[in-house]
């Protein structure tokens, strides 16, 4: 299977959004892309009161565009993560949907961990406008079993090792890491978890300044279970591809079993985390 994680620079000004999306998205099916990872809410990103503006419900028009464009070019298509508006909800979601090759909805996965953080002196708290989700998701590409997740889920292997155990051999992470955390840790977590699950990652981020004081840092890429990094994006809005190769990511699990040398029986979880 061919990959394409897209990498672009959102703002509050959604008809932008689209259009860059849609140009980077045809130009990864272009490059013989058949599965096509967006990054976190690359319909609409600012801060909160802009996020509140610009979400929509599941039929609204960005997933409405997502569905037709994937059905147009026979894509399946992970639309990243959208800000979702929930009817009878108060908060948002950071919503991230699969859409198959008919442009049909084949899975909705809404970020379980909110970004509650400072980085650098800047204080980041999602919770305040958005709703966490509390059930891993699971899909299928081609026939292939995908995980979802959404960017700040990076910093949590548990949730990633719960997608392998159960069949995941593609990891999808749409993002928006800060400029700080890109250059520090985006690298080493995703070959992190491509390594520990023997998983290939496609990590899509967002990249440059979103709203004054809200910048990206880039750096998208693929991953294969080994911790090769395929592909990896230059600085400026563009798509990188990778050829996923199943069959070697087989013989991997086969000959360093460490999924298989799992011994569950000997985990137990703290009541609590001391820190």
């Amino acid at each position: 299977m061919r990959a394409a994680a897209v990498q672009l620079t959102a703002t509050p000004d959604k008809g932008r959004n689209l259009e860059t999306a849609d140009r980077l998205v045809r130009a990864a099916a272009r490059d013989g892309a058949r599965l096509v990872v967006l990054p976190e809410k690359w319909s609409v990103l600012g801060p909160g009161r802009a996020l509140r503006e610009g979400a929509e419900p599941l039929d609204g028009p960005a997933v409405v565009w997502a569905r037709g464009l994937a059905a147009q070019l026979r894509i399946d298509l992970i639309a990243g993560s959208v800000a979702e508006r929930v009817p009878g909800e108060e908060k948002l979601r950071n919503t991230c949907v699969h859409i198959d090759p008919a442009g049909e909805i084949r899975a909705v996965y809404r970020k379980i961990h909110l970004f509650d953080v400072e980085v650098e002196g800047t204080t980041y708290r999602e919770s305040e406008h958005e709703e966490p989700g509390d059930e891993p998701v699971l899909t299928r590409a081609d026939g292939i079993e995908v995980g979802l997740t959404v960017c700040y889920d990076l910093r949590f292997p548990e949730l990633f090792r719960i997608l392998a155990v159960r069949g995941a051999r593609i990891l999808t992470v749409p993002s928006a890491f800060t400029l700080a955390t890109t250059r520090d840790h985006w690298e080493p977590l995703v070959r992190a978890r491509a390594i520990e699950n023997q998983a290939f990652v496609v990590a899509a981020n967002q990249i440059g300044e979103h709203a004054p004081g809200l910048r990206s840092g880039g750096r998208s890429m693929i991953v294969d279970p080994w911790g090769v990094v395929l592909a990896m994006a230059p600085d400026r809005q563009t798509h990188v591809v990778a050829d996923l190769d199943l069959d070697q990511q087989t013989a991997i699990r086969r000959r360093l079993p460490s999924l298989a040398n799992r011994r569950p029986v000997a985990y137990r979880w703290p009541e609590e985390a001391h820190v």
